[in-house]
């Protein structure tokens, strides 16, 4: 735990910040402001701002010991009338600096900069939707955010590919994307904080989730026919949607082609697919008759001994096993898996697994970074787990890059997470026009996710000014039993907010 002492008063808003960005250097910081730390290895830092002559200058101090540091920056001060842009510029300037000071003392260069949430993809998108061309991006990213060349590249290169497999990507916010969530697995992974129990199989309590589930699928049904709203992509996820019965699986599939407008026109569906220990011959069979084929069969490893550290139940055999059965049976669009850093693996493992994976070759391939979920059984018991250090997990990265490229991959959509190990990003790659418009979608924000199931999040898009609002069915799935039917309604009440009034009937 590293103290950090922070002389001036802040609001909880901005502390949050702070401490995000020096998580970033150390694995736990314990904030304090006010010069109030008794702790005399606690690192000291006093921040100063004015704005003078229409520029906005900040200024960052920070002692450690007898080591002193310090860095300044400005830019031109932001005038919109809206005192929000203000307050957000001032937090940028704070960042540059604090970053700055903190890169000072550790030694460590941070590629992202002072970004620290999910989506850097979506902020070179509103620049590039504001006029401004790649060098005028790249200088912004650069100047204002500390981003490195490497990773504005990395940014413009999944854009372009964005823009290629979806070239209304703008436009697309006058459609809609479904979402709809399986609580269950086999079990649950030690590093996983999704909606996910052990699926049982004494009583009803499957069924009752079903049957509400199926309710859901009616009546947002029922709200896109008479509003005419098209869907653009469905997702099923988890959980593990292939935890049910293959009939259970066949009825759900059923009850949304019968409610959903042009379901055959819709552009994607996808199912997870993703623990191999619940791929059967039946199963595949049900999304062959509904002519889903994109699904995903993730190893997250080829290390049998991770798996059972990670409480993946599968053998590496299982899933090799699973990837040919679901391929030879027309599976034509399946999605890999690979987490880097997991418990005891190195650069060693993680080659052997992507030498696996090349005898495979699915038609994506995402490479996650583990991240230390705040209510994860890894984070709850971290001295139990083992992982990499920041080197090793960076030459993984770095490996996972090399490896696609050589084989074939772009990549497509990237995202980010706190207590993400190197401070990395999780990259989909995927062979040119085999990218899932689902992914995309939801990463850039731009159009309304309407949740389904169990702990499944909708976000409401506005399609004109990019407001989201969000709503979140109940992860617990005696508590979704029981509240359903209030979630339809809510989220009927938000959709109508968003899309109007019914379209007349002809």
């Amino acid at each position: 735990m590293k103290p950090i002492d922070i002389e001036q008063q802040f609001e909880q808003d901005w502390v949050r910040m702070f401490q995000n960005i020096a998580n970033l250097f150390f694995e736990e910081t314990e904030m304090t402001l006010g010069g109030s730390a008794s702790d005399e290895s606690a690192v000291r830092v006093s921040f100063a701002w004015e704005e003078d002559a229409g520029t906005l200058r900040g200024r960052a101090d920070l002692r450690d010991g007898a080591d002193t540091f310090s860095s300044d920056y400005r830019e031109e001060a932001v005038h919109s009338g809206d005192p929000k842009d203000g307050k957000r510029q001032l937090k940028r300037v704070l960042s540059h600096v604090f970053l700055d000071v903190l890169e000072q003392s550790t030694g460590i260069i941070q590629p992202w900069g002072i970004l620290t949430g999910m989506r850097p993809t979506k902020l070179y998108h509103k620049m590039r939707r504001e006029g401004l061309s790649h060098d005028e991006i790249s200088e912004r990213l650069v100047t204002e955010y500390r981003i490195s060349p490497e990773k504005i590249e990395l940014m413009k290169r999944i854009v372009d590919r964005q823009l290629k497999m979806i070239p209304d990507l703008d436009r697309i916010g006058e459609e809609v994307s479904v979402y709809i969530g399986i609580p269950f697995c086999p079990t649950k992974c030690a590093y996983c904080t999704f909606p996910a129990y052990a699926i049982p199989r004494r009583g009803n309590r499957v069924q009752s989730f079903l049957d509400g589930l199926h309710v859901e699928i009616e009546e947002i049904g029922a709200w896109l026919k008479e509003r005419g709203v098209k869907v653009t992509s469905v997702y099923f996820g988890g959980g593990t949607p292939t935890s049910i019965e293959a009939h259970e699986m066949d009825a759900l599939y059923e009850k949304l082609f019968a409610f959903f407008p042009d379901i055959r026109e819709v552009r994607e569906i996808t199912v997870e697919a993703g623990r191999p220990d619940t791929i059967t011959p039946e199963k595949i069979n049900v999304l062959k008759k509904w002519d889903i084929d994109r699904i995903s069969v993730n190893p997250q490893s080829y290390t049998d001994e991770t798996l059972k550290a990670i409480g993946r139940f599968h053998t590496v055999q299982e899933t090799i096993d699973k990837f040919h059965l679901s391929r030879d049976m027309g599976m034509n669009n399946i999605n890999m898996d690979l987490i880097i850093g997991l418990p005891n693996e190195g650069t060693e493992e993680f080659a052997h697994s992507l030498a696996e994976t090349e005898k495979l070759q699915p038609e994506s391939l995402t490479v996650h970074t583990l991240s230390f979920k705040r209510a994860s059984e890894m984070t709850r018991n971290k001295k139990k787990y083992k992982v990499a250090d920041r080197g090793t997990v960076v030459k993984m990265m770095n490996m996972a890059e090399d490896w696609t490229a050589g084989n074939g991959y772009v990549p497509y959509y990237l995202y980010r997470q706190k207590n993400i190990l190197g401070n990395l990003e999780n990259v989909g790659y995927s062979k040119p026009g085999e990218e899932s418009i689902y992914n995309i979608v939801i990463m850039e924000e731009v159009q309304t996710i309407i949740g389904l199931g169990c702990g499944a999040s909708s976000k409401f898009v506005h399609p004109q000014t990019g407001r989201i609002t969000q709503f979140h069915n109940p992860k617990d799935p005696a508590a979704y039993i029981l509240s359903y039917s209030e979630s339809i309604d809510k989220k009927i009440e938000m959709l109508d907010g968003l899309f109007g009034e019914p379209v007349p009937a002809k």
